[in-house]
């Protein structure tokens, strides 16, 4: 049996609130308020909408907030709802290399949590840290193969990243967590089946069902409901189970307390799959920096990993979901469009004739330098010849929005308020900003929760 998972819960439950007084408070507090406005208009979208009158259906009842509602529900039904408005729309944040999106997973379980028990702001915040922090390591140490075989990451790392976060808020003592775990390992899963042409809404519930799990995780073991200790690293555990020939289960706990995954954030500039936004980055810079438009684009050769040409190569996209994970359409999209706008991938405009012919002239090509970076780095090198024959090339290793290009506070204020100003008045977002500001000196997250809520 492993004992990497006992130690690094053991090590997360043991931050001291000090962690917060420099750049991983500051990041912690970004990435929430980076995660809440995703949720924010995820729940506007059609996928967020089914997912409350789901909840509202059921009539749930509880002090957790139901994103685009008034009401308050059980932290597991909030969690569920929240979690798949988050990853609603391509929007919310990864750790690169470790291929997860955490922040729709770990953010609604704490933030249902958080409020459930009345906790702290800096409790919530180092809740966060610690499950961004699991997220990454056990993306790490399942490894690539498995992804590349068609298990979505953020589905099998999500409910062990939420369960801890979960339980960090809580106050669980380490045992305890652990068997959460245990129990969330065996809800631990999602296909990538959602890549292909009619992909459906169901990708987006993967880091919902995560959140809801973690949260019901810490319910049931805190009853007394008990699960495997070694879960994750154990024999027939997730990693041995799931993982393939490249898994590495010392990452998790590799250089554990030198650095922390909430200061590697990938906070999203551009509505489509991490793998794309090299790809929307250079034709944004070469749009700038040339008379490139979609008038005078003769084609485009998009250079990158064989990960990205396999997996995101769809020619014809037939709804959001498969338009955000296809290099041709974020390509057209890019040239004819604001390519930082969700509103290029609203299901009413999938059938724009201006991205679609862009998109036809898109051809993909496996370029050995750039696999080579993969999945350390999402690389593109992006050729664009125009009808006179003149041709531009960019070449992107780090988009806008990575650690080696980050996004900063102002820029995730901007995006906070254009994306929640469809379910929220400017008095309301100000009031959310307002509340995030203060909540690392509040005594609990009442303040900041009615904001959200109101």
């Amino acid at each position: 049996m492993s004992n990497h998972s006992k130690r690094l819960v053991g090590h997360l439950a043991g931050l001291e609130p000090a962690l917060l007084d420099g750049p991983i408070g500051t990041n912690a507090t970004m990435a929430l308020l980076d995660t809440v406005g995703c949720g924010l208009y995820g729940a506007d979208q059609q996928w967020g909408r089914i997912l409350r009158e789901q909840v509202l259906a059921e009539g749930s009842q509880g002090k957790a907030t139901l994103f685009g509602e008034s009401v308050t529900v059980a932290p597991s039904r909030a969690a569920l709802a929240n979690g798949t408005a988050s990853h609603g729309f391509e929007l919310d944040d990864i750790i690169q290399g470790a291929l997860v999106h955490p922040g729709a997973v770990v953010i609604p379980a704490a933030l249902a949590v958080a409020e459930h028990t009345a906790a702290s702001g800096e409790r919530l915040l180092l809740g966060i840290v610690a499950g961004y922090e699991v997220m990454a390591r056990l993306g790490l140490a399942l490894g690539a193969e498995h992804n590349t075989r068609g298990y979505h990451t953020t589905g099998v790392a999500g409910p062990i990243a939420a369960t801890v976060a979960a339980g960090i808020v809580w106050g669980q003592p380490v045992d305890t967590i652990l068997s959460a775990i245990g129990i969330a390992c065996s809800s631990a899963g999602g296909i990538k089946a959602f890549t292909q042409g009619t992909g459906g809404m169901v990708k987006r519930m993967h880091a919902g069902r995560s959140a809801e799990t973690g949260v019901l995780a810490c319910e049931l073991a805190q009853r007394g409901f008990t699960g495997p200790m070694a879960g994750v690293d154990g024999h027939f555990g997730l990693i041995e189970v799931i993982g393939g020939s490249d898994t590495d289960a010392e990452a998790l706990t590799r250089d554990l307390g030198h650095d922390y995954a909430i200061s590697r954030v990938w906070v999203k500039a551009y509505p489509c799959c991490g793998l794309i936004h090299s790809v929307s980055h250079a034709i944004e810079a070469l749009r700038r920096e040339s008379a490139l438009s979609a008038a005078n684009v003769k084609n485009i050769v998009v250079h990158t990993s064989r990960r990205a040409v396999e997996h995101n190569g769809d020619p014809d996209p037939q709804e959001t979901m498969a338009a955000q994970y296809s290099i041709p359409y974020c390509a057209g999209a890019a040239v004819v469009k604001d390519p930082r706008d969700p509103a290029a991938f609203a299901a009413q405009g999938l059938r724009d004739p201006e991205i679609r012919r862009v998109a036809a002239l898109t051809q993909l090509r496996i370029d050995e330098k750039m696999d080579a970076l993969y999945p350390a780095h999402f690389a593109a090198r992006v050729q664009v010849t125009l009808d006179g024959g003149h041709q531009f090339e960019r070449t992107v290793i780090d988009p806008h929005g990575t650690a080696h290009d980050a996004c900063d506070a102002a820029e995730i204020e901007a995006k906070f308020r254009l994306l929640a100003r469809p379910v929220k008045p400017q008095q309301q977002i100000d009031q959310v900003i307002t509340a995030l500001r203060g909540l690392r000196g509040a005594g609990s997250v009442a303040a900041f929760s009615a904001a959200l809520h109101a």
